[in-house]
């Protein structure tokens, strides 16, 4: 019988089942919310990502990319970042321009250990039900804005990571007034293939540090912008203004983006390699999203 064809934009067949659990992290003494979601059927091993939320958001941020991974068969499983959980890491009324300072720099320093934190509890078989069965060997990372910066740094320390989505993510080296002065080194352990999708009309964080970012990234890269898309289109409810994209097409553009590269990546899938290389651009213009590529590197 012929395999389907391809068609990264569907539903998967798996239902999905949500879960909220807490992990407590002994060496920083925080208690983390944790949401996962994963097919509702038994099996596995499944590949495993990891979402990182952005910065004054939470893990819940991107449902519609966290729900349609799974519905293909993959665990995803994100957690409220540190600074929404330690109160030492949280705005105070009044504050002076070296406390901010030191809050902010303790978001930075927080970011990464949270998400190998979460990696660890992912594979430990007693935090989750063992249906679930998480591959070691099989993990992806993806975030948005600080949460972009987040995976994009995570590698440095971390051999683990095989995949990683940026969306939108800070870390270029001049960022805008108001925005978090994270940084990258892309000193990673190993290569780790990365696209990068990111908004052709983001007031926050513009195309050119986007381009910054792409270029400075040593891995096998693709990026792909969204047209008459900003920042916050890559949540579950954005505001679109008159003449920009609106949600369903900036959801299409993600989810079928990011499901592609990681099953190209984690599952060695020809057929999405092939459609990343080949097809996207046509495929996505066939469905109403208005995007285009930037030559992979």
């Amino acid at each position: 019988m012929a395999e389907p064809p391809y068609d990264p934009f569907e539903p998967g067949d798996s239902p999905v089942a949500v879960r909220t659990l807490e992990a407590f992290d002994a060496a920083r003494e925080r208690r983390f919310p944790c949401e996962v979601w994963h097919p509702a059927v038994h099996g596995g091993p499944h590949p495993l990502v990891v979402f990182s939320h952005a910065s004054g958001f939470h893990r819940r941020q991107s449902t519609f990319l966290c729900a349609h991974l799974a519905s293909h068969g993959y665990v995803v499983a994100a957690l409220d970042h540190s600074e929404v959980v330690a109160p030492e890491l949280r705005r105070r009324e009044g504050e002076s321009a070296q406390q901010k300072d030191a809050r902010i720099r303790g978001w930075i320093a927080n970011r990464v250990p949270d998400v190998r934190f979460l990696i660890d509890r992912m594979l430990d078989r007693a935090f989750l039900d063992p249906s679930m069965h998480p591959d070691p060997g099989r993990i992806g990372l993806a975030g948005h804005s600080f949460g972009g910066w987040t995976v994009l740094a995570t590698p440095e320390s971390d051999e683990r990571v095989a995949a990683i989505v940026a969306m939108a993510p800070a870390g270029a080296s001049n960022p805008p007034p108001g925005i978090i002065p994270c940084t990258l080194t892309f000193e990673w352990k190993r290569a780790v293939p990365t696209l990068y999708l990111v908004a052709e009309a983001d007031t926050a964080l513009p195309m050119e540090g986007m381009r910054e970012l792409f270029a400075r990234n040593r891995s096998p890269s693709r990026m792909f912008v969204l047209r008459d898309a900003d920042h916050g289109h890559f949540f579950d409810e954005p505001t679109a203004a008159p003449g920009q994209c609106a949600p369903a097409e900036a959801h299409r553009f993600t989810c079928a983006l990011a499901l592609c590269h990681f099953d190209a990546v984690l599952r060695g899938d020809a057929r999405a390699a092939a459609f990343l290389q080949r097809d996207a651009g046509r495929e996505l213009a066939a469905r109403g999203v208005r995007a285009f590529a930037l030559p992979g590197r």
